[in-house]
């Protein structure tokens, strides 16, 4: 046995090439919330004779609860199909009582966008819309309302650690689309840059596209069937553990997130 295969990383590996069964290292976690809409809530879709569609969400099917349950962790579904990252500020979160202290937690799992730029078509917006001392004051787009997201969760827990999901590739969009897509992922890398503890997971970019044939096996009409929800916290958990294992200085003191023991001037170090 060689210790330093288990801390000396690989700088040519790259994300997802190694998928984790078990968890991995983001069982160092102990409480996660997942933030999202249809696909983070577990949506299952119904057809009936007449050809209607009917969603429901089933948190427990949810990729976040599968990665909860493989890392033996507390997870929030902070999730509701059809959720938007204006409506996640302008209520839903509030509602839900989303922002309480006691729902604090280690690290938080944003996955919105698809609601927002591909439904709705807002403006994504840049970086400047954000008002980095009030929130209040972000503009209304979609880069001003994800940015008080992060704002919020971190005045609650400023030392937890942010995972901002990007879109994955689909064989049915068409260009237009794939470039909104892109312009999705480009903006939560301006959002990690704006902000200290924040890392992207990047599927645009590492996962293979959704084909025909991924749809026929993981998909249920427009959304994942059981098997996807699977698939995808696989994903997600594995790119988690990728990102921790490539930057463990980062995460040494995860245990201490939320408490008085926590040393920022080891943060600098």
């Amino acid at each position: 046995m060689k210790l330093q295969d288990y801390y000396c990383i690989n700088p040519e590996e790259k994300p997802l090439e190694n998928l984790v069964e078990d968890g991995g290292f983001v069982k160092i976690f102990r409480k996660i919330a997942f933030v999202g809409d249809s696909l983070s809530a577990g949506e299952f879709e119904s057809v009936n004779q007449e050809g209607k569609r009917k969603g429901y969400d089933l948190y427990e099917y949810s990729w976040g609860q599968y990665i909860a349950r493989m890392c033996d962790c507390t997870g929030y579904n902070f999730s509701r199909g059809g959720m938007t990252a204006q409506e996640y500020c302008e209520s839903f979160a509030a509602a839900n009582g989303f922002w309480d202290a006691e729902k604090a937690c280690q690290a938080y799992v944003i996955a919105l966008g698809v609601n927002d730029i591909l439904n709705a078509k807002r403006e994504i917006g840049t970086a400047q819309d954000i008002d980095l001392q009030n929130y209040a004051n972000n503009k209304p787009t979609f880069m001003g309302h994800y940015g008080q997201i992060i704002q919020r969760y971190k005045a609650l827990q400023p030392h937890a650690k942010f995972f901002l999901v990007s879109m994955a590739k689909h064989h049915n969009k068409n260009w237009a689309k794939q470039e909104l897509l892109k312009a999705h992922r480009d903006a939560l890398y301006a959002l990690a840059d704006l902000f200290d503890n924040v890392y992207v997971i990047d599927l645009y970019t590492y996962l293979p596209e959704y084909t025909k044939e991924f749809w026929e096996n993981y998909g249920l009409h427009s959304h994942m069937n059981p098997m996807g929800y699977i698939f995808t916290a696989k994903v997600i958990c594995s790119y988690m553990d990728y990102i921790i294992r490539h930057n463990m200085p980062a995460f040494r003191q995860t245990a201490f997130i939320g408490t008085p023991m926590y040393d920022e001037r080891l943060d600098n170090i």
